[in-house]
């Protein structure tokens, strides 16, 4: 669809491994001898919003679990004052497809994922605390939420079977935990002036990723099974910048500044899980939903391509320094061992211990999984 555009950034090997990677990502190259790269990863759509949705929960229509949901489902909570699933989304807004994309689906209401904001100094649950001029304190608080859990019991007993109802009464009742465990939680300012320098946290343009990626270790160091992290968000008004990947327009401005982004949030995250001895329990999926044409639009910029792409896969049982598939010489089409997102999940499923074909759902008369009919684990890049 156009005259080929060779990359804009040079690509070269690194590690005892000599995995390929761009220079956009100096310090993620550092890693690769720990990462294995899915190079051939293609998508059913090369829109937006379904890809998102298939990458997120295996289907290209809105209403289906997500990952997450299915993994919290499957293995259930660690911490009892947190959310087994939480969600980080870009500080620039949601990604499309919006909340749909950590929904719970058909799956009972209590395994979606729980959103924190991350645009402020001190991330934050929207809603948690009340507004001073309702707040409830000392013994009136516990007996008004004693009275209130009695009111919920009641209301929940007639109507049996309601996981919706269960849901919400579970949510409250953790947002009341919830306003002692956040907090601390949440308040990076503990870290050591090493890890904020890791992470890049005083940095205008590289700390809010930062930023995400120090609250998934804190999130996980503490119990939490599932965090998902965004990299960018919704198209919006058009800037000098993109507020995504999505350049169609000038992609050397613009992944030139989200490869900065990504690097050295993601090699921080690494880094740091490594020191801390969690890497080998943890298990870190980088994806996006398609890939970017080899043709050129624009002149400087890329369209969509939904025939390849590449994902990688860290810690939690990976073998690093690997590599699986490959595309087409121009990166167009994947050609050796096609891979779906199926694929990857039932991959990530298998690190986490749960087989992908025994973790269902009945709905409508059917038996529902996170790899639908399809999924085979990715050879070659197990430990």
């Amino acid at each position: 669809p156009g005259n080929c555009q060779p990359s804009f950034f040079k690509f070269r090997q690194h590690g005892q491994s000599g995995r390929w990677i761009s220079d956009l990502f100096p310090q993620l190259a550092t890693h690769v001898d720990d990462i294995a790269f899915l190079h051939s990863m293609h998508s059913k759509s090369a829109l937006h919003g379904p890809a998102m949705f298939m990458m997120n929960s295996g289907f290209t229509r809105p209403g289906f679990p997500s990952m997450g949901s299915w993994v919290t489902y499957g293995l259930g909570s660690l911490n009892d004052d947190l959310p087994a699933f939480v969600v980080l989304p870009d500080p620039r807004g949601l990604p499309p497809g919006g909340v749909s994309n950590w929904g719970a689906g058909f799956l009972p209401a209590e395994y979606q994922g729980t959103s924190l904001e991350t645009s402020i100094d001190r991330p934050a649950i929207t809603d948690l605390f009340p507004i001073e001029k309702r707040k409830i304190a000392g013994e009136s608080e516990q007996e008004s939420r004693d009275f209130l859990r009695a009111l919920n019991a009641n209301h929940a007993s007639q109507r049996p079977g309601d996981s919706e109802l269960e849901a919400r009464i579970a949510s409250y009742e953790l947002a009341a935990r919830l306003q002692l465990s956040a907090p601390e939680v949440t308040d990076v300012s503990k870290e050591s002036a090493a890890t904020e320098s890791l992470y890049a946290i005083a940095d205008p343009v590289l700390g809010l990723f930062g930023r995400q990626c120090l609250l998934a270790r804190r999130l996980v160091e503490r119990g939490v099974r599932f965090v998902q992290i965004y990299c960018g968000a919704e198209n919006t008004t058009a800037k000098k910048i993109r507020p995504n990947w999505d350049s169609h327009e000038d992609l050397p401005r613009d992944h030139g500044y989200w490869g900065a982004v990504l690097d050295r949030g993601t090699s921080g995250l690494l880094t740091d899980l490594k020191q801390r001895g969690l890497l080998d329990s943890t298990l870190v999926i980088c994806t996006t939903e398609f890939g970017r044409q080899p043709a050129a639009q624009g002149g400087r910029g890329r369209d969509h391509n939904a025939g390849a792409f590449t994902a990688w896969m860290c810690g939690g049982g990976v073998r690093g320094g690997v590599s699986y598939g490959a595309t087409d010489d121009l990166g167009y089409e994947a050609v050796l061992h096609p891979t779906y997102c199926y694929d990857l999940h039932a991959t990530a499923l298998h690190l986490l211990g749960i087989d992908h074909e025994k973790l269902t759902y009945k709905h409508l008369g059917r038996r529902y999984r996170l790899t639908d009919i399809a999924g085979k684990i990715v050879p070659g890049i197990l430990a």
